[in-house]
């Protein structure tokens, strides 16, 4: 889940390759495990966005568990040499937006999380077709950590009904992905007569990179996309998949180098207008201006030469969420990961990551309205975590 997050381009490789059969079913199946401890500095507040939402689950300074933070069940169908069908799906208490606690029914159910039918052979022509709900084609959103998504992919990682047409060819891929209006599963919004419902094909993201090989042990891939409606277009006070006035659009340039043993990585994303949501009206938070929202990810992975039966890597990353006005409380969140891994058969890996975040800053309510006096916010700029967390991720 966090690396390779644009599926379809995973399954198109898989079928120029030979590696999936005609008329064949290939059947999946992951789970992953983890114990974490966490100290806060401040009472409640945990900005770490692999477990949440924290006000339901995590109470004082300090918490710890042992639990499944996921599973997931995948079966991919390759009918001939150029159409597919991929369905995913998934179980994930600690990130379901779900009410109540991990123990809530809501937040223990299963769901289609992506399901689409792709159309193409690369091996004969370089353009395809994929149409379901899927990862969007906006940015690199992946992430160097073991087990940790980055920043940058809890703030513009798209995933949405819609129709993708894409070309690739000799180092250059680039994809045009119609997205369904409306506030969608992720990072999407495009109002659709200024609601939320998603009534219309009003939204898209394009994207185009190149990869350049160097000499035989190396890559360099360069990009960048553009998204007609980000997630960032809603008013005071913002909650989850309200409609929009209008929509913010966003934009994204990234890199990243594979050379030998070593991944290196940097992206960047920003909207091209404020986000309404980060202005309070009420006093005293009627001090901060609407802002402009992005985010930066930086990291590198050093992969040791190892024969055995476990293959291991160190990793470590900076990626951040900018969000308000100079010293707003919810001006930024920031998080630093450092893990090693250690990969097992290939499909599986076992993990220690160590990670701080820095400033609280939860997309709901995040310059207030929560609370009966509305110039209150729950966002806490000083606020502070660090934690440890342990685990497997068994695939078969």
């Amino acid at each position: 889940p966090t690396e390779d997050l644009r599926k379809v381009d995973i399954l198109l490789k898989a079928k120029q390759d030979g590696k999936l059969q005609n008329r064949s079913l290939t059947i999946g199946a992951s789970l992953i495990g983890i114990m974490d401890y966490q100290h806060s500095n401040t009472e409640s507040k945990f900005g770490y966005l692999m477990r949440h939402p924290t006000a339901n689950n995590q109470q004082t300074n300090d918490v710890s568990e042992a639990v499944i933070h996921s599973a997931s069940f995948s079966m991919t169908g390759s009918i001939n040499s150029w159409m597919s069908v991929y369905t995913e799906f998934l179980y994930n208490p600690e990130q379901s937006f779900g009410a109540g606690t991990t123990t809530t029914l809501s937040r223990n159910l299963v769901q289609l999380r992506k399901g689409y039918i792709l159309l193409g052979d690369l091996n004969k022509f370089p353009m395809y077709f994929a149409l379901g709900k899927m990862d969007g084609n906006f940015g690199l959103q992946g992430s160097v950590s073991p087990f940790t998504n980055s920043t940058m992919w809890h703030a513009f990682g798209t995933l949405a009904y819609g129709a993708t047409i894409g070309f690739q060819k000799a180092g250059f891929n680039t994809s045009l992905m119609l997205i369904q209006g409306g506030s969608q599963f992720r990072a999407a919004n495009v109002p659709v007569n200024r609601t939320a419902i998603p009534s219309k094909l009003n939204n898209f993201a394009f994207d185009a990179n190149y990869t350049l090989g160097i000499g035989e042990k190396g890559n360099l891939k360069v990009g960048g996309s553009y998204q007609k409606g980000s997630t960032y277009c809603q008013g005071f006070p913002v909650f989850h998949f309200m409609p929009c006035e209008e929509n913010n659009p966003a934009y994204t340039y990234y890199g990243q180098l594979d050379y030998s043993n070593f991944t290196l990585k940097a992206a960047f994303a920003k909207t091209t207008k404020v986000w309404p949501g980060t202005a309070n009206p009420n006093p005293p938070l009627d001090i901060f201006e609407a802002s402009k929202v992005s985010s930066l990810i930086l990291g590198g992975k050093y992969r040791f030469n190892n024969e055995g039966p476990i293959k291991f890597a160190l990793s470590g990353e900076f990626s951040n969420f900018v969000a308000g006005d100079d010293e707003a409380p919810w001006e930024r969140q920031n998080q630093i990961i450092l893990g090693i891994t250690g990969q097992v058969a290939g499909s599986s890996k076992l993990f220690v990551e160590l990670f701080r975040t820095t400033g609280y800053a939860p997309l709901n309510w995040i310059s207030g309205g929560n609370f009966d006096d509305l110039g209150v916010t729950h966002s806490v700029a000083g606020a502070n975590s660090n934690g440890i967390v342990l685990g497997g991720m068994i695939a078969i």
